[in-house]
């Protein structure tokens, strides 16, 4: 018997933990199961023949928000090419709407409902020793026939699994080379936001603390760049979290980096102390705000007090030590477009390293979903479900939110505009209308839909700033030289970057001298002068990037030191 277990991720970078954790607990199955991951970017034709190649009897398809289109077509074919191939499905795009999901694909014989370890197991075991019975198997539903008759058959849910029985499945990381690796440490949600498709599991589990301890070991000694914690909100148990991060406080590599999703109102003294004293980039912090508007808030079954959310990520801040992402969601009820311009703001106030503005998905199986007709919501019938209208947000005004999010993405959260932007946001009553003029601006260029270059980026904003401060150009221009050379050395100064020829004599002095005395540049002891020059760059300025007082500054920026939340070169002031 051949099982493939198959998966289509979004990109190349991404693995998925589901399948890999269904292979792992059937082991003992394992001469039976065979595993493919693909991605979307895939023609259909390379994944039917990846498909193909396999020659499987037993097909199983995680299917997500990302992927559920590309995989109905897929099916479509491969019953064709494999007739007498059974195929199941499982994930959160097919958990929710079983029968809908058989009754829209006669190719499928099931869905695996829900959480799939032990529901794949069984049914591994149901195919290879023909011993047991699909009407007696939990967390199913599936297709039958008798006597010509087709009926879809809806098993019961299966009760929640024992998180810690299910194997670790990153034993062999050269599976993994280059791509994100996912852990689990706990599964459920305490909370109910009716957005979300994990408010539903309500049955908070946790895996052993010595089984996290050891598998973070493994990680710590093959020194991954990064694990990435898929549990819903870490911090909900503060024991938990607590043993995990002091376990990786104690034991740090000095490399690796662990990604968490938290809610910052419920961290509490003691754990911001720890977050405080942990090596800079070790973490780094996923933060859902959604949205600071109380009446939304409490409509989407929330409990956040935004002002305690502010003043732990300002907290957070004062270590600068870890990288902070927080998100916003667009077309919630009772947020019109001022209130989620208000939100924005807020958010903005905070400087997070990254601020996701998002869009609503109503999710099948949500709440949100439940109460559609109610809010006046109206989203796309195809994944990813995004919000259209609602009573209070326009199609109009989503397309211009979407307008702020590109902008958002291209100057915020590229962190490449660090002195810019905050001189930009002089010219503008609040940080949200900048970036509302900014899309405006695109929108009507016929920019929006070109890929740009990251210097064309900037050409583009001088001729924004053009129709906005003409009088302050030769201020901007020094800002964005400043930022340009914060993230390289660049070979070739922009067209706009004034003549530093005048200065050539005084910065083979500076470097002269530094190459003797290292003032400013240790661990730069084994270069002469001209190698220092060339690994290095000084850049004159007349307005200081901080305060934009007038003068003549220099700055010189050591490419071998960076700030590891922003990646930007450590830029010091000195004399020449």
């Amino acid at each position: 018997m051949r099982i493939l277990l198959t998966a289509i991720n979004a990109k190349y970078i991404h693995s998925n933990l589901a399948v890999y954790s269904l292979e792992a607990y059937a082991q003992e199955y394992k001469k039976h199961i065979e595993l493919a991951e693909f991605t979307i970017n895939q023609t259909k034709d390379e994944i039917l023949k990846g498909i193909f190649r396999c020659k499987p009897e037993v097909l199983c398809i995680s299917c997500y928000i990302w992927n559920i289109s590309l995989v109905k077509d897929i099916i479509r074919e491969i019953h064709k090419i494999l007739p007498d191939t059974a195929i199941w499905l499982g994930g959160p795009e097919v958990s929710y709407d079983a029968p809908g999901t058989l009754e829209e694909c006669p190719e499928v014989t099931g869905i695996m409902k829900g959480e799939g370890e032990e529901t794949f197991l069984e049914l591994v075991r149901y195919y290879v020793e023909k011993k047991t019975n699909l009407s007696e198997m939990a967390g199913i539903t599936y297709r039958t026939c008798t006597e010509g008759d087709i009926r879809i058959v809806e098993n019961p849910w299966r009760d929640t699994l024992d998180l810690s029985t299910v194997p670790f499945v990153y034993a062999d990381l050269e599976k993994f080379e280059n791509r994100i690796i996912y852990y689990e440490s706990s599964r459920g949600c305490p909370f109910s936001c009716s957005y979300c498709l994990s408010s539903i599991d309500k049955k908070l589990r946790f895996r052993n603390i010595e089984l996290v301890k050891k598998e973070l070991q493994f990680f710590l000694d093959h020194k991954v760049s990064q694990v990435k914690f898929v549990d819903r909100t870490f911090n909900c148990d503060h024991e938990h979290a607590m043993a995990i991060w002091s376990y990786l406080i104690e034991h740090d590599n000095q490399i690796t980096n662990f990604h968490f999703e938290i809610a910052a109102d419920i961290l509490n003294e003691e754990e911001i102390r720890m977050i405080a004293g942990m090596r800079p980039g070790m973490i780094q912090l996923e933060i859902g705000v959604q949205s600071t508007n109380q009446d939304t808030i409490r409509e989407i079954h929330r409990r956040m007090v935004f002002e305690r959310v502010s003043g732990i990520v300002r907290q957070i801040q004062e270590g600068h030590n870890v990288h902070q992402h927080l998100d916003l969601i667009a077309g919630l009820p009772f947020e019109d477009y001022n209130s989620f311009s208000n939100s924005f703001n807020d958010v903005y106030k905070l400087r997070p390293q990254q601020l996701q503005l998002g869009f609503l998905k109503v999710l099948k199986g949500s709440f949100m979903h439940e109460m559609a007709e109610e809010y006046g919501c109206h989203y796309q019938d195809k994944e990813p479900y995004e919000v259209l209208f609602t009573r209070w947000i326009s199609y109009q005004d989503v397309l211009r939110l979407k307008q702020v999010e590109e902008m958002v993405e291209v100057y915020y959260n590229s962190n490449q505009f660090l002195k810019t932007l905050p001189a930009m946001e002089k010219l503008f009553e609040t940080p949200f209308r900048l970036y509302e003029a900014l899309g405006e601006f695109y929108e009507k260029k016929g920019y929006m839909e070109i890929s740009h270059t990251r210097l064309r980026r900037y050409e583009i904003l001088l001729e924004f700033l053009m129709d906005k401060d003409p009088e302050h150009m030769d201020m901007y221009q020094e800002l964005m030289i400043y930022d340009l050379y914060s993230r390289e050395n660049m070979k070739s100064r922009p067209a706009w970057a004034g003549d530093l020829t005048q200065y050539k004599r005084m910065f083979r002095e500076f470097y002269q001298t530094e190459m003797r005395e290292h003032h400013f540049l240790e661990g730069y002891e084994m270069y002469d002068e001209r190698q220092l020059g060339k690994m290095t760059h000084l850049e004159i300025m007349h307005y200081h990037p901080d305060t934009l007082e007038k003068g003549e500054y220099a700055f010189l920026f050591d490419y071998q030191k960076r700030d590891v939340l922003t990646y930007g070169a450590l830029a010091q002031e000195v004399e020449v």
